[in-house]
């Protein structure tokens, strides 16, 4: 790695505890103003503080980011497609790596949809990216992206997307948790940090799942709805970020976030 590169990856992955949280606010490129996210820069204004980085689209990036705030953003660039649409995995690079480098941003993302009908162009879209992003000495980071098909979430299906990924060039993995994620995280040479995916029942299921997560190899999580839509979100990414680059066990964030929620309703 060049200096730039090795600056960047260590903003977005702690160099002290090797782990990260990310923020993922970038729901609204396919899916519109969903519940929380109707007005992007007051839902995420209390969280920053404790994002290791955002993720976000660049129309977002522009009109709900304060520019004065330091937090690393991790730009989305792929696209293309709406919940509206025949087909979510018709996705492709919307925005350039000279547009994300204007904007300072820390890294790119883009999805791959392996297995399906637009696997190939998907997957060379990354590698372009790749090539692309590398000149800057900019991170690249990959999105297994499953959709409704849930039944892929299992290990051998996320240890192939997660090895591709890595062999097209990926710096970050974003993956999904499953039964034998040891398989996926060995089998794949890059950091891996896990999605929420939809909003959990429990806020219990959160950090259950985040701490499994991360004791069986991730570095950490790049979160939304199960943070931004919980009852409190401070609370519930405090609590995540005491799993991740603390250590806690789920019962230790438990009373994170309990703690938390005290103090709001001792405000009310």
């Amino acid at each position: 790695m060049d200096w730039g590169m090795k600056n960047r990856m260590a903003r977005l992955i702690s160099p002290q505890t090797g782990h990260a949280v990310f923020l993922a606010l970038d729901h609204g490129y396919f899916q519109g103003p969903i519940r929380k996210l109707e007005d992007v820069g007051k839902t995420v204004q209390p969280l920053l503080p404790y994002a290791d980085a955002v993720m976000v689209a660049r129309g977002i990036m522009r009109n709900s980011l304060d520019a004065a705030r330091t937090t690393p953003v991790i730009l989305r660039v792929s696209g293309g497609m709406t919940l509206a649409g025949p087909d979510l995995t018709r996705e492709g690079i919307t925005t350039s790596v000279k547009e994300a480098v204007r904007l300072n941003a820390t890294a790119v993302a883009l999805s791959i949809h392996v297995g399906t009908e637009n696997e190939h162009s998907t997957l060379t879209a990354l590698s372009k990216l790749v090539d692309e992003a590398e000149e800057y000495g900019m991170p690249t980071l990959a999105v297994t992206s499953v959709g409704r098909e849930l039944e892929k979430r299992e290990a051998r299906y996320l240890a192939l997307c997660c090895r591709v990924a890595a062999e097209l060039g990926a710096r970050i993995v974003k993956s999904y948790y499953c039964e034998e994620f040891e398989r996926v995280v060995r089998g794949c040479p890059v950091p891996v940090v896990i999605a929420g995916g939809p909003k959990m029942e429990s806020d219990s299921d959160v950090l259950q799942l985040t701490y499994d997560a991360v004791s069986r190899g991730a570095v950490g999580v790049d979160m939304g709805r199960n943070i931004f839509q919980s009852e409190s979100p401070v609370g519930m990414i405090r609590a995540i970020r005491a799993i991740v680059h603390e250590g806690a066990t789920v019962k230790q964030a438990a009373e994170v976030l309990a703690a938390e929620k005290g103090k709001v309703l001792s405000k009310a």
